[in-house]
């Protein structure tokens, strides 16, 4: 029988490639437009824990030194191509504290 692959992603803070199950996926919402395709409002970034919400997603280690070195560097901005406050790397940092 054939062996199945395994999704492999890239971590944002080490650039190690990992599968996909062990990393954390940070997620950007789509934009939300109006009938002529004018954008009303802009998709807000939050942790997909379960890998399941729409979106553009970039992933990060489970642990509190990728998620640093991710936010030192501004991966998730460059990601995203937008500026994220720091309210929402607050609300990351605990959840990823909590695991």
């Amino acid at each position: 029988m054939k062996q199945k692959k395994v999704p492999m992603r890239k971590c944002t803070g080490c650039g190690e490639m990992k599968p996909k199950r062990e990393l954390v996926r940070v997620v950007k919402a789509p934009d939300e437009k109006d009938g002529e395709g004018n954008i009303i409002a802009k998709g807000e970034v939050s942790l997909d824990l379960t890998g399941k919400k729409p979106g553009r997603g970039a992933y990060v280690c489970n642990n509190k030194d990728c998620l640093e070195k991710a936010i030192k560097a501004k991966r998730f901005e460059r990601a995203f191509s937008c500026a994220i406050p720091s309210q929402i790397y607050d609300g990351m940092r605990e959840e990823i504290g909590r695991e």
